[in-house]
C-alpha cells in the first residue's frame, strides 16, 4: 500500500536505522512555554491578547452610527416577517381546527 510520499509498508531507500529510530522518540514537550510556571504562562496569554487587541481596525464614530443602524433595521425588519408569518399560521390553524 502507498500514499503519496512513498510506501507505507517499507522505509524509504538510503535511510538507516539510525533515522527510523531517532522518529520513534517521544516528542518533545512544548520547549520553553513547557517550562514556565502558571503565572507566568498566564502573563503571556494576557500580554498575547493585548498585542492582538491592537491589531484590530476599530470602526469610526460614523461607521459605527451606520452599522448600528443597519442592524436595527434588519432586525426590525424580521419582526415583522416573523410576525406576520406566524399571524398567518394562526389563522390557518384556528381555520382548519376551529
Amino acid at each position: 500500500m502507498t500514499d503519496a510520499l512513498g510506501s507505507i509498508d517499507m522505509p524509504e531507500r538510503g535511510r538507516s536505522e539510525d533515522d527510523t529510530a531517532e522518529s520513534t522518540r517521544k516528542p518533545r514537550r512544548g520547549g520553553k512555554r513547557g517550562k514556565k510556571g502558571p503565572l507566568a504562562r498566564m502573563a503571556l496569554f494576557y500580554r498575547q491578547i493585548v498585542a492582538e487587541l491592537r491589531k484590530v481596525v476599530w470602526p469610526s464614530r460614523s461607521q459605527l452610527s451606520t452599522y448600528t443602524t443597519v442592524v436595527i433595521v434588519f432586525v426590525v425588519v424580521i419582526i415583522g416577517l416573523v410576525t406576520v408569518i406566524d399571524l398567518g399560521i394562526n389563522r390557518v390553524v384556528g381555520y382548519v381546527f376551529g
